[in-house]
């Protein structure tokens, strides 16, 4: 992971050098839609309130748990046994992150979603609200954290979603052999390089035109940015969205021409 200085630095670049939040200059019809219809709408949903305040009793909840890491591990906290107040403080998409992805299923519909990293389950209520319709099939490696998030999902009233607990490597090529195709996943879970391209090729045995594949913390540290690279210059790939903390990828032929986005969020 990079320090805060030098992430600091690579987001002062970005926003100075991104496009504006606004849609001026931006000739892509599609990415004008999206700034327009999903970035930019300020409307206040009717989940926000009830996933938000589920996030500020985590964020006080002192209880201690043992946690199994699969991933690159916490830059913040590195014993196994954690309180969850400190893994929400520190692993938990920030508000305005977790809306985004409500909007972006509100906006496009995918009726089969996968996630990656469910943690204690703020993004995976925020995806499964954004279509009730839709499946949503998230992945966490610990036990403990993937039992809170259950109890999330149950106080919420959400039925579609269904959760696998493990290892990444083991549970993903046994749930993509049951699904014939996704419509969007959402890649938050092992920052790091070489395991980040495995799960993006195994998730693009599995797209069709219209998927969405979003990756988490594209800037997070030098490998996961040069996974981010060789993803978006990936010959599938004919669309990249980046925001600095998530990148969205497209596969669309439709899209003739590769094109790369910086924009503002």
């Amino acid at each position: 992971m990079y320090a805060p200085l030098p992430l600091a630095g690579k987001f002062i670049r970005y926003y100075l050098t991104a496009t504006n939040g606004r849609g001026h200059g931006v000739h892509s019809p599609f990415v004008f839609d999206f700034i327009t219809t999903v970035l930019r709408d300020k409307r206040q949903f009717y989940c926000y309130r009830g996933i938000e305040a589920l996030r500020e009793v985590l964020l006080h909840d002192h209880t201690l748990i043992e946690v199994e890491d699969f991933g690159a591990g916490s830059a913040v906290i590195k014993t196994n046994q954690r309180r969850v107040s400190a893994i929400a403080a520190s692993s938990l998409k920030p508000r305005k992150f977790g809306q985004l992805l409500f909007r972006i299923v509100n906006r496009y519909q995918p009726g089969v979603i996968v996630e990656l990293g469910t943690s204690f389950g703020i993004t995976t209520a925020y995806l499964a609200s954004g279509n009730p319709q839709a499946q949503v099939f998230t992945c966490e490696g610990s036990v403990a954290i993937a039992q809170i998030a259950q109890r999330q999902f149950n106080q919420l009233g959400l039925r579609n979603v269904v959760q696998l607990q493990g290892d990444f490597a083991k549970t993903l090529p046994v749930l993509l052999e049951t699904l014939e195709s996704i419509d969007m996943a959402f890649i938050d879970g092992n920052h790091r390089k070489v395991p980040t391209l495995a799960y993006f090729e195994q998730l693009l045995t599995r797209t069709h035109p219209q998927s969405i594949l979003i990756f988490d913390d594209i800037h997070w540290s030098a490998g996961m940015e040069e996974a981010w690279t060789a993803i978006r210059q990936h010959p599938a790939v004919t669309l990249s969205i980046d925001l600095f903390f998530i990148g969205l990828i497209f596969v669309n032929p439709d899209f003739r021409v590769k094109q790369h986005f910086s924009i503002r969020f």
